[in-house]
């Protein structure tokens, strides 16, 4: 069982740790467990990848398309509240629910129909064509941390965040990679006709029409405005509702792959640099427990304490009692917990003859229960021997 691991931040692979156990927290001096990390040498510099211009040119030509919003002209009410509600609907739904608990891991089973609804509600997220997404999610639970991780934060935090998206691996083949990791997939004529020749991407503008036809005819028609009005509000729908919650999401996704591995605690013994990550939780509806699903990634819930709030897996139980959804995948619980290290400390005492001596002496951090008070019987017999 390996001993915790340093806490690391977003910036420096060396900080100190804090890991729990139960409801509290424990932290240790990281320098014996910092100098165990490996830094990961970069695909790029090794040769290994290449940046994929057409991945470069679409996330940022997105990005730019984001900085609309800083348009007076283009900025209305109802366009953030759609904004907003789309990240819940496209963003939790399809990507938390739909591409991840759902299609990678396969934490509960539903109708085709709504299966289907799921993905392409991910699909308009513009995070790639789903059997890639669920295919290179199950390759890094196998090589969490390690240099066939797609995108391990142990190469740089830039890379686990953004750069392995805008790369391709010289050496792969998507054909194997998808018979690989993604069988039950690619045995799915849905799926295989939204990879096949971009279709999902043309999915994702579509819908970003849609948000403008829908604000166009709102604002021409049912609010009584003019041609000008309704391509104001069309406007305003389709850079809020559409283009700026496309990017939130980007980076509320990213964020799990790259905060989440190098910040936060840890609640099990897991082979890789996974963390619970309250910040990355609170904006993505529970996908910041991110310790916790690496422990036990077919689990349905990623919140595994009563304060880790899941709202994710709350729809999903929402579902299940309205007979949508069955067979959730509980939480097992046959990962270790996590112990706390022995620190080496140094007391200072005082002898019978008024001189200070210095003793070290290992001792186990304050909340590990397995160092408990001596006991009655214990004081007694001290006692006794004294």
């Amino acid at each position: 069982m390996r001993a915790p691991i340093a806490r690391l931040s977003p910036f420096n692979l060396g900080n100190r740790m804090k890991t729990t156990r139960d409801d509290q927290t424990i932290s240790g001096p990281s320098s014996t467990e910092s100098s165990s990390l490996v830094r990961l040498a970069s695909p790029l510099e090794q040769g290994r990848a290449a940046w994929k211009r057409e991945h470069v040119a679409v996330v940022l030509g997105v990005h730019v398309l984001a900085m609309l919003a800083l348009v007076p002209w283009l900025f209305s009410w109802t366009g953030v509240a759609v904004g907003f509600a789309g990240i819940f609907c496209f963003g939790t739904l399809g990507i938390n629910i739909g591409y991840h608990r759902l299609l990678t891991h396969r934490s509960f089973k539903c109708a085709k129909w709504l299966e289907y609804t799921f993905a392409l509600l991910g699909v308009c997220c513009l995070q790639g064509a789903t059997i890639r997404w669920v295919a290179m999610h199950r390759m890094h639970h196998q090589f969490s941390d390690k240099e066939e991780d797609p995108h391990s934060p142990l190469v740089s935090f830039l890379w686990a965040h953004l750069e392995w998206m805008l790369t391709e691996q010289k050496n792969r083949s998507w054909l194997v990679t998808y018979d690989k990791y993604a069988p039950d997939l690619i045995r799915d004529y849905f799926y295989l006709a939204l990879d096949r020749k971009g279709t999902w991407f043309f999915v994702w503008a579509a819908h970003t029409v849609m948000f403008f036809v829908a604000g166009f005819g709102v604002g021409t028609l049912a609010l009584g405005g003019s041609l000008v009005g309704g391509l104001q509000f069309g406007s305003s729908l389709l850079v809020w509702g559409a283009i700026v919650r496309t990017v939130a999401v980007w980076h509320i996704t990213w964020s799990v792959n790259s905060l989440s591995h190098v910040s936060g605690y840890r609640s099990y013994e897991t082979a890789d640099q996974s963390r619970n990550n309250w910040f990355v939780s609170l904006i993505s509806m529970g996908e910041g427990w991110h310790n916790n699903h690496h422990a036990e990634p077919n689990s349905a819930a990623a919140g595994h304490r009563w304060w880790e709030i899941d709202p994710a897996f709350s729809v999903i139980r929402a579902l299940s009692l309205v007979g949508l959804v069955q067979d959730i995948v509980p939480v097992r619980g046959h990962i270790p917990r996590v112990q706390a290290k022995p620190v080496e400390r140094l007391l200072a005492i005082i002898d019978t003859d008024g001189n200070r001596k210095e003793v070290r002496f290992d001792e186990a951090t304050p909340d590990d229960h397995s160092r408990s008070l001596p006991t009655d019987d214990q004081d007694s017999s001290n006692s006794r021997a004294a």
